[in-house]
């Protein structure tokens, strides 16, 4: 591992997260807000549901690790909420397993250690008529997706898991059916809203430390005679914390 140490940020779950880094991704996106803050670290897994997610939790998360992460952010679903294949084969979770699997996860996630932080996001809405248009009839529904994310919105609450209800803040846009790329996978546009409310739960959380970007340091932040003359031509400009570059100005 390089140095020095930072706190990490753990994206896991399936292709929402495993695409994350494409497009301009909300992980992208997450990855430059915590430059020389945090390390976004990806475990995202094109086409998985919940049981193959539970199978592989002590391989991804070992409760004897040296250091455990500071925030998990988890997503699973919409792989889950698919109508079930007659042969038996493919993805489709009932939401009775679907809940147990989920509260498996969090179990597990919330035993690695007591300052690691996590952050569950429900299942987005989908476009069924721009999923037909591009893979055709895939058992795949909106409804479904409602149906689950409500699912993983109320065993949120009762085990005290910060939630995010992707479904209903992709909605309150009119413009919410160009936010994906093929129906169901986020555009920027769509990242973009998955970021906004990933920090306003992050900013709003009472944990301490805070893992609000703003709220924690930055790496190598102190002055340095290296860097740019200013124009009194006897100190210089520190950039540690220069966000000028970003299209958005994030809070």
């Amino acid at each position: 591992m390089v140095g020095p140490q930072r706190p990490q940020i753990i994206l896991f779950g399936s292709s929402i997260v495993q695409l994350s880094f494409s497009n301009d991704g909300w992980g992208t996106i997450l990855a430059d807000v915590y430059a020389r803050k945090a390390d976004i670290v990806l475990r995202g897994y094109n086409g998985w549901n919940t049981r193959r997610g539970v199978e592989v939790l002590d391989q991804i998360f070992p409760k004897d690790a040296a250091s455990q992460p500071s925030l998990i952010i988890v997503y699973f679903g919409g792989n889950d909420s698919m109508e079930p294949h007659p042969s038996g084969l493919g993805p489709h979770v009932s939401l009775p397993e679907y809940i147990e699997n989920m509260r498996k996860i969090a179990t597990h996630l919330q035993g690695l250690s007591d300052t690691t932080r996590i952050i569950f996001l429900g299942c987005p809405p989908v476009d069924e008529v721009r999923i037909r248009e591009t893979r055709g009839s895939i058992g795949r529904t909106n409804e479904l997706c409602r149906i689950y994310s409500e699912a993983c919105i109320k065993l949120c609450n009762e085990m005290g898991i910060k939630v995010i209800d992707l479904w209903r803040a992709f909605q309150k846009q009119d413009d919410w059916l160009t936010y994906f790329i093929d129906g169901i996978h986020f555009s920027s546009s769509g990242s973009k809203i998955v970021v906004k409310e990933i920090l306003k739960v992050l900013k709003e959380a009472e944990w301490k430390p805070s893992l609000h970007w703003k709220s924690m340091p930055t790496e190598f932040s102190e002055d340095s005679p290296y860097y740019l003359v200013y124009s009194d031509g006897k100190t210089t400009l520190n950039p540690s914390d220069w966000t000028f570059h970003r299209e958005i100005q994030w809070d």
